[in-house]
């Protein structure tokens, strides 16, 4: 796996890589496993308080590997390693679920991104909860210009960062567009010069809060894009009745009013 993904993890905040950088850390069948096994590695990692995603090299990610097009080109199958048929992992099919994972993931996510973001990658960037984009960043939803549309959960996440008709437009015109423009419309969080830096800096500022607030908040943040109203409070009170009154909830207090560093229990 670390001819495709490497990561480090320091004091609860994991710092993974996309090192596929004579590509541009393009998607291929390595890189599509790769992703998965590390996200489902963290996933079940309780020590964790923050992930940053990043690319080596000049960009985050180009997307799909262009020798899988030139496959579908000469008559091969686009993805032979992946029945997209199937919901191999709850609501996701494999390659849905390179990206849905990071949602899934009970930390926080920031995506550090920079160079270029199509296709694969843009979406990959979207499952992250946070996206640092560095200024000259080309970033686009390419697939039509493959016949293809967006299907690594790409249609479901933009839908909550940006207007319908700017997806629409930008999907159907598989136009790129800027980190300016990335930003003006939602699809970044915000612009840094370095984005890893920033990134590995705002980890480390989670990472030092209680994990089961953190991991609370992300859950509730996570319902509520798909739940109503009614259902959305009722999650709220649950959530804070369990914080209430526990270890870190305690610590937290105690911490403050003592003005010293908290000493926290894993989840």
């Amino acid at each position: 796996m670390e001819d495709r993904i490497k990561v480090s993890i320091d004091n609860g905040v994991a710092d993974v890589r996309l090192n596929r950088a004579d590509k541009m850390n393009a998607l291929d069948p390595a890189m599509f496993t790769a992703i998965a096994e590390t996200g489902i590695r963290l996933k079940q990692d309780s020590s964790l308080r923050a992930i940053v995603l990043s690319g080596e090299g000049k960009a985050f990610c180009a997307g799909l590997d262009v020798e899988r097009i030139a496959a579908v080109a000469n008559g091969d199958s686009l993805l032979p390693f992946a029945d997209l048929d199937r919901r191999t992992h709850g609501v996701a099919n494999f390659v849905q679920h390179v990206v849905w994972i990071w949602r899934e993931i009970p930390v926080p996510v920031i995506a550090a991104v920079h160079g270029i973001a199509f296709g694969g990658g843009f979406q990959l960037a979207l499952g992250a909860d946070l996206r640092y984009v560095a200024p000259g960043t080309r970033l686009g939803i390419i697939e039509a210009k493959w016949g293809l549309v967006p299907d690594m959960a790409g249609t479901q996440l933009m839908r909550h960062l940006a207007r319908d008709d700017v997806v629409r437009e930008l999907t159907y015109t598989a136009r790129t567009f800027s980190a300016e423009e990335a930003l003006a419309w939602g699809f970044a969080t915000r612009l840094e010069t370095d984005p890893l830096a920033s990134a590995l800096a705002t980890a480390r500022e989670i990472a030092s809060l209680s994990p089961h607030a953190i991991r609370a908040a992300k859950r509730l943040l996570n319902r509520a894009t798909a739940c109503d109203a009614e259902d959305s409070l009722t999650a709220e009170t649950m959530e804070q009745a369990a914080l209430l009154g526990s270890a870190n909830q305690i610590e937290a207090a105690r911490a403050n009013l003592e003005k010293r560093a908290p000493n926290w229990s894993n989840p």
